[in-house]
C-alpha cells in the first residue's frame, strides 16, 4: 500500500468523475492520511472537519470490501469520530460488519452527483442581480459561512477558519452573492474549477429569504459563467432535500452519480 498518488489513481477516478470530483482533487495536496494500491482502492483524509473519502471499483469483490474495512478500522477511521464517503454498495458492507462488530454505522446523507452541460433559465425570475464578492465583503461572507455550516451540520470550524475561507474565496474571483433590489445579499454560491470540470457549492439562502427563486436564478448565472470559462458545472446534493434537488434539475442539471456519508 503506497502513500502517494500517481497517475494510475487518476486513471481509476476517471470511471467516476462527478461522484469523485472532489477526491480528485484534494488527493493530490496536503492529507492527513493517504493510502493507495492504484487499483482497487484510494483512501484520503485531508484532516479534520472534513470527511474520509474511499474509491472503489463499481463490483469490488467481498474480499475486497473486507480489506477496505480492515484497513479504516486498523487506521482509526471506525472511531466513531470520522465520516466516511463512500459508494452505496462499500456502504452497506461497512454497515455490516462495523454490525457484526458491536460497533454499528450508520448512513449520515445519500448524496447525488449532477452536471450541467446546457444550463436552462428558470422559469421564474428573482428580482435582484448576481454580484461577484469582493475584499469588503469578508465579514458578511464569514458571518454567512458559520451559517450555512451550522444549518447543514458538517465541516464546521472557528469563526477564523470561516474568516481565512472567505478571504480565499473572495481572492479565487469565484464567490458570488445574488442581491436583492433592496442591495442584501439574500444568497451566495461559488466554483471551483478542476481539470474539465467546476464544482458549483456554497449554494445558500438566508432563511428569511427563501421561496423567492433567488438560489435558482444564481445557480443558473454561476453555471453559464462556469460553462462560458470553458468547464462542465457539476455539483453535489443531499439526496433526500427534493425541493433543493427539483431547484438544480430545473435549470438543466442532471444525475450522474451516487455516493452516501456513512459513520
Amino acid at each position: 500500500m503506497d502513500t502517494f498518488v500517481d497517475e494510475r489513481d487518476y486513471l481509476l477516478l476517471d470511471r467516476d468523475p462527478y461522484t469523485f470530483f472532489v477526491l480528485r482533487r484534494v488527493m493530490g495536496g496536503s492529507c492527513e492520511l493517504l493510502l493507495t494500491d492504484h487499483e482497487k482502492m484510494i483512501l484520503c483524509f485531508t484532516g479534520d472537519p472534513y470527511p474520509v473519502w474511499i474509491w472503489t471499483p463499481d463490483h469490488a469483490s467481498p474480499a475486497e470490501l473486507e480489506s477496505v474495512y480492515g484497513l479504516a478500522r486498523e487506521n482509526g477511521l471506525l472511531d466513531g469520530k470520522h465520516r466516511l464517503n463512500v459508494k452505496y454498495n462499500l456502504a452497506e458492507y461497512f454497515m455490516k460488519r462495523s454490525q457484526q462488530d458491536g460497533r454499528p454505522m450508520t448512513v449520515y446523507t445519500r448524496m447525488f452527483a449532477y452536471d450541467c452541460k446546457s444550463p436552462i433559465p428558470p422559469a421564474a425570475g428573482a428580482d435582484g442581480t448576481l454580484y461577484r464578492c469582493g475584499a469588503g465583503d469578508i465579514e458578511e461572507l464569514t458571518e454567512l459561512l458559520d451559517l450555512f455550516h451550522r444549518e447543514v451540520g458538517i465541516d464546521q470550524k472557528s469563526i477564523a477558519g470561516y474568516r481565512s475561507d472567505a478571504a480565499a474565496f473572495i481572492e479565487s474571483g469565484h464567490m458570488y452573492f445574488w442581491k436583492d433590489d433592496q442591495g442584501h445579499n439574500v444568497a451566495s454560491c461559488k466554483f471551483d474549477p478542476d481539470g474539465e470540470m467546476a464544482s458549483v457549492n456554497l449554494v445558500f439562502t438566508r432563511p428569511a429569504y427563501r421561496r423567492k427563486h433567488y438560489a435558482e436564478n444564481l445557480v443558473y448565472r454561476v453555471s453559464l459563467l462556469v460553462r462560458d470559462a470553458g468547464y462542465v458545472p457539476m455539483l453535489y446534493t443531499d439526496a433526500d432535500y427534493e425541493a433543493s434537488n427539483a431547484c438544480y434539475e430545473k435549470v438543466g442539471y442532471v444525475l450522474r452519480g451516487k455516493l452516501c456519508m456513512i459513520g
